[in-house]
């Protein structure tokens, strides 16, 4: 299971992506909720929730593309118990914090694909 914003997807995407279908027989992609990324990032994202769930449903390798829970965001992990969580390099979350939480899961960080280039942050501002 791995968890993002993933607006405007790029390369960088899907190398976390493509790192996360390797860590189990499933892959299940959490999009967060427009009102979360506001919160964590201070913006909302460029394409709204719908529109960046409709792009991920379309990647073959991801089995099921959900929509984060706006309030709980231990929510999908209690209800769908993944064997792997995925995080992105630059994802904030904690992984000692969420390993007491969920000791029965493995937490991963996954690498970067070039940061300094395949960030949307970055992507949006050369445009």
């Amino acid at each position: 299971m791995g968890f993002g914003t993933f607006d405007g997807l790029h390369p960088g995407h899907m190398y976390f992506l493509r790192q996360l279908a390797v860590l189990g027989n499933e892959l299940f992609v959490v999009i967060a909720r427009d009102r979360n990324v506001k919160r964590i990032k201070g913006k909302k994202p460029h394409c709204n929730e719908k529109d960046r769930l409709k792009a991920m449903s379309k990647i073959k390798f991801i089995n099921r593309t959900l929509m984060g829970h706006a309030t709980d965001y231990y929510h999908l992990i209690n209800k769908f118990q993944p064997d792997t969580i995925g995080l992105g390099y630059d994802q904030k979350a904690d992984i000692d914090d969420l390993q007491k939480k969920f000791p029965n899961i493995k937490i991963i960080r996954l690498k970067a694909l070039e940061p300094e280039k395949y960030k949307s942050s970055l992507l949006r501002t050369k445009k």
